[in-house]
């Protein structure tokens, strides 16, 4: 089932540039990340956690390499995994040339930070030199002291007067292959910032709110900041920020994309809370299904509704439905229409086996359109 949102997000129109493989700004869809947190000099350990990452969607990863070590780890970790690895840096310039000289594809630095302008200079060779595009990462609670000085506190002014300070340096370099991010963990300070930054150039922006906290509030101060961007059109790549597993914080991230309309990846699952109503268990039967579904990548439409109330009406719109009835039988929808009934016991199964047949036949549809003549040619 296609479906038309009633609003169509207008996006900011922004430079584009290239993480590895990944288009970044422009027209190109937005990018969600994470960063891990194993020992980077763990290369094996690291690499299994991005490969989990890449499992949950992960279009772009960032790993922290503060020691030579790290950096030395980083090329059997680049040479491992599938997607661009931005080498987190902060102080040691000369962390970023080997990162760059490892095969990271975007090194993530504060220009301010990582002294001279000479190192600077060095640190943008070695980019251009190896293929990095470059982050200038801004955060509230590092800005230079004299924006301190200048504002009395972090507010959006002092955070997009950085930015454009680091960016001059990179673009007195003859460098425009960057993006810039200005985040902080308070929602009005971070929304507010990016929204002077976007009107204040046409750098790509990698939105976030930085230390949003643990899994359930972190979620919630990202959706509610992010969302508020996203919804105006401002991001060309995000990570939401989250005390919890890098894995968690890409599937939130495609949550929110998704329910924006803004990109479209996995089983999008539309469920009611239950009620007094229902014809099963919907929120143990949602956690089985999210769980046992959490493999697709196909774009999936599902419907879990306990009772007839809304439960028709919301299969008219899913490309599977699941509606709660009496004695333990229930209707199974395909495509909006009314298709077939299931036992309680053997519901969870059978709509395992629908969805996954479902998201073969579209990959198998997919994978024909990409060998056509034309798709070929573009």
């Amino acid at each position: 089932m296609s479906y038309r949102p009633y609003q169509q997000i207008l996006r900011r129109k922004s430079r584009q540039i290239r993480v590895g493989k990944v288009l970044v700004g422009g027209n190109a869809p937005i990018s969600v990340q994470t960063m891990t947190n194993t020992p980077t000099e763990d290369a094996k350990a690291t690499i299994e956690q991005i490969r989990r990452c890449e499992l949950a969607g992960a279009d772009i990863v960032r790993v922290s390499v503060p020691t030579e070590d790290s950096t030395a780890a980083l090329h059997e970790i680049v040479r491992e995994v599938n997607v661009p690895i931005v080498a987190d840096i902060h102080f040691h310039y000369r962390r970023a040339i080997e990162a760059a000289q490892a095969g990271a594809a975007c090194l993530r630095i504060n220009p301010g930070n990582i002294g001279s302008k000479e190192r600077v200079k060095e640190v943008v060779k070695a980019a251009r030199d190896h293929g990095c595009s470059i982050r200038i990462g801004v955060n509230a609670g590092s800005l230079e002291r004299h924006l301190l000085e200048k504002y009395g506190e972090p507010n959006p002014e002092a955070l997009v007067e950085s930015a454009l300070w680091h960016a001059a340096h990179l673009l007195d370099e003859g460098f425009d292959e960057f993006k810039i991010s200005v985040k902080a963990s308070d929602v009005f300070l971070a929304v507010a910032a990016y929204q002077q930054l976007a009107e204040a150039c046409d750098h790509p922006l990698h939105i976030g709110i930085t230390e949003a906290g643990g899994r359930r509030a972190g979620t919630v101060k990202s959706a509610i900041g992010l969302g508020s961007l996203l919804w105006a059109g401002i991001g060309d790549t995000l990570r939401v920020s989250l005390s919890a597993e890098p894995e968690e914080e890409v599937a939130v991230g495609w949550e929110m994309l998704k329910s924006l309309h803004l990109r479209h990846r996995g089983v999008k699952v539309i469920s009611c809370p239950s009620c007094a109503r229902q014809g099963f268990d919907v929120i143990r039967t949602v956690e089985k299904l999210e769980e046992r579904l959490a493999h697709i990548s196909e774009p999936i439409s599902l419907s879990i509704i306990g009772c007839v109330v809304n439960g028709p009406g919301e299969a008219l719109m899913t490309d599977i439905g699941l509606t709660g009835g009496g004695a333990g039988t229930h209707m199974v929808y395909g495509m909006g229409k009314q298709s077939h009934t299931v036992k309680t016991e053997e519901m969870v199964e059978h709509i395992v086996s629908l969805v996954e047949a479902r998201a073969a036949k579209l990959k198998s549809e997919r994978e024909a359109e990409a060998q056509t003549p034309k798709a070929a040619a573009e």
